[in-house]
């Protein structure tokens, strides 16, 4: 009897003695499972840099990064929105800079990476742009971009056009290639947050002509409807539509589309980021140097610029199981060995805002173009960087200006109406 309750005494004590082995490994088999990072990223943007610099770091730790593509536009925040309410958030999200960030309550949710090391490596003004109430709350996804035309170098040159430095020049340049036959402006309304390049990239007019616009749109003492410069935008969106410039199924087109009519010459040019010089490169590598970029013209003398966007910004899930380790994937992304992976991989939009990472040689042709712009200090930010205020429904509006439904006048009543709603619910003062 004594040697029975001796041997289920030791066959106990082993079993308790494997049972928290176990437990310390993570539960026996379970310690060889990698950890995974999940990252939500929306389906117009893309992935080659980011993936590639995931895959380095998995690499050189192991830890796997598993990418979730959701909506763009307002169908993909409001996704963001109640995944966030609900708790169900990735690890690693992708999502704008600036005006729309503010509603994602980063607070509540995000990471602060104020004092993060590597925050004195980034430019301030990117800074600026992922920064509420004091704190810092993202890291940038890539580099700089900047609004305005893309255009078809073999078109121009068969027609033997020439880039415009004023509205009126590019109208003409319009009516030459809609006489040859080809599409003038291409139209991708079927994405509606395409719709919007227009409106958005004219602002470098706006800061030029009225200085402090931002800071009273900001304050409820300006808006797009009564400020002459401001509003012009919307006439533009107008002159094109009723000339017949852009391609018959602008409703139905997409972005993919859009940018296939580029660099194929069936559209010789189209309003948008330079961020599609990315997939352009992946997508037709060997026609992507036939596209060239130029800032969208104004009529205003002596002026000719361009509208510059910061970077989108990568956040991380504050509630997340694995913050820790998204937290040390954020300081591998934006290490000079991250930054180095993802320059080699994804071509520059422009300018980078990490100290120290420089244009690649092979950068594609339109990016140069758009250097000029920055190295002659004709530049300024998206408005969306510099007021936490953006209407959120500026993409439909934008449709409906294009389409021809809505007025200039009323379009632009509709969009200050809109923004109106938002900064009520950001409680602005002055609202």
């Amino acid at each position: 009897m004594k040697r029975i309750i001796l041997m289920v005494s030791m066959v106990l004590i082993s079993s308790a003695l494997l049972f928290a082995a176990g437990q310390q490994d993570g539960g026996g088999s379970s310690a060889d499972e990698p950890v995974v990072l999940s990252f939500l990223i929306d389906k117009d943007t893309s992935v080659d840099g980011i993936k590639a610099v995931a895959e380095a770091y998995e690499a050189k730790t192991g830890v796997v990064t598993e990418f979730e593509v959701r909506p763009g536009s307002a169908e993909g925040e409001n996704l963001l929105k109640t995944r966030l309410a609900t708790g169900e958030m990735s690890d690693l999200i992708y999502f704008n800079s600036g005006s729309l960030l503010t509603a994602l309550n980063p607070g509540r949710n995000f990471v602060d990476l104020t004092d993060k090391p590597y925050m004195d490596t980034i430019s301030p003004a990117y800074k600026q742009t992922v920064t509420v109430d004091g704190r810092i709350y993202g890291i940038p996804a890539s580099s700089s971009a900047a609004g305005g035309i893309l255009y078809n170098k073999k078109v121009y040159k068969e027609l033997g056009l020439e880039v415009p430095l004023t509205w009126d020049d590019f109208m003409k340049n319009c009516q030459v290639v809609k006489e040859a036959g080809l599409t003038a402006v291409i139209g991708s309304y079927k994405d509606d947050w395409t719709a919007q390049l227009f409106l958005l990239s004219d602002y470098y007019y706006v800061q030029q002509q009225s200085p402090d616009f931002a800071e009273k749109f900001t304050m409820n003492q300006a808006k797009y409807a009564t400020d002459p410069a401001a509003l012009q935008a919307f006439y533009k969106y107008q002159e094109v539509q009723e000339k017949g410039f852009m391609n018959k199924d602008y409703l139905a087109t997409t972005y993919d589309e859009a940018q296939r009519m580029l660099v194929m010459g069936e559209g010789a040019h189209y309003p948008m980021l330079t961020f599609a010089f990315a997939s352009m490169t992946q997508n037709y590598p060997e026609l992507v140097d036939d596209v060239g970029f130029f800032a969208q013209p104004d009529n205003t003398p002596g002026l000719n610029g361009a509208t510059v966007w910061l970077p989108n910004s990568i956040y991380l899930y504050k509630d997340g199981e694995q913050v820790d380790e998204a937290l040390a994937w954020a300081d591998f992304y934006v290490s000079p060995e991250g930054t180095s992976v993802y320059s080699k991989t994804n071509k520059a939009d422009g300018p980078y805002v990490i100290k120290g990472v420089e244009l690649p040689s092979d950068t594609p042709m339109g990016i140069l173009d758009l250097m000029k712009y920055f190295d002659e200090d004709r530049t300024a930010p998206a408005l969306e960087f510099i007021t936490p205020v953006k209407a959120p429904n500026s993409p439909q509006i934008c449709v409906e200006i294009g389409s021809g439904i809505t007025e200039p006048l009323e379009a632009a009543q509709k969009y200050d109406r809109d923004t109106e709603k938002q900064a009520k619910q950001l409680n602005l003062p002055g609202w």
